[in-house]
């Protein structure tokens, strides 16, 4: 792989003690998919210092509910993995619409820190296409996001 085509970009946040315990929720349906964006988010938190942990649910629908149980665990961050392909029925607007809404409400509610990458694509190649090892790979941006609102929390931290 050539530089301009790596996935990683430069780490800016470093993990503190305190903050490296870090759960991955995946809903791997799409295997292909959602491991190729796990595997991205890991290169991304390990190299900011993470301990990183992944969790299983069974689809997208089910990230929000497992990301509220898993608050009780002492994780500094969270980042969610998967992917809903369009097919022919309403059943992808309202999985897709269920599933941001309620991972929206619980990070406003709690100010947990989140990165979320549920690809939401009319395609399967679309989805591979964000979850290869270069520069688009959504695991990577979600890891990268979480990492950020980490540092955000760390600023207003009394």
């Amino acid at each position: 792989m050539s530089t301009k085509d790596s996935p990683e970009r430069a780490v800016s946040v470093r993990l503190e003690s305190r903050e490296r315990r870090i759960l991955i929720i995946q809903a791997p349906y799409y295997e292909e998919v959602v491991g190729g964006m796990r595997a991205g988010a890991q290169r991304v938190l390990e190299a900011a210092g993470a301990e990183v942990e992944v969790a299983d649910v069974a689809g997208a629908f089910e990230l929000p509910a497992a990301l509220r149980m898993a608050l009780a665990g002492g994780y500094a961050g969270f980042v969610l993995l998967g992917c809903v392909v369009r097919g022919e029925t309403d059943h992808y607007t309202f999985i897709c619409d269920a599933t941001f809404q309620g991972v929206m409400a619980i990070t406003a509610e709690t100010g947990v820190a989140v990165g979320f990458g549920l690809l939401t694509v009319d395609t399967l190649d679309q989805a591979i296409a964000r979850s290869r090892d270069d520069r688009m790979n959504k695991g990577a941006e979600a890891a990268h996001a979480m990492l950020g609102q980490v540092a955000f929390r760390r600023r207003f931290a009394a």
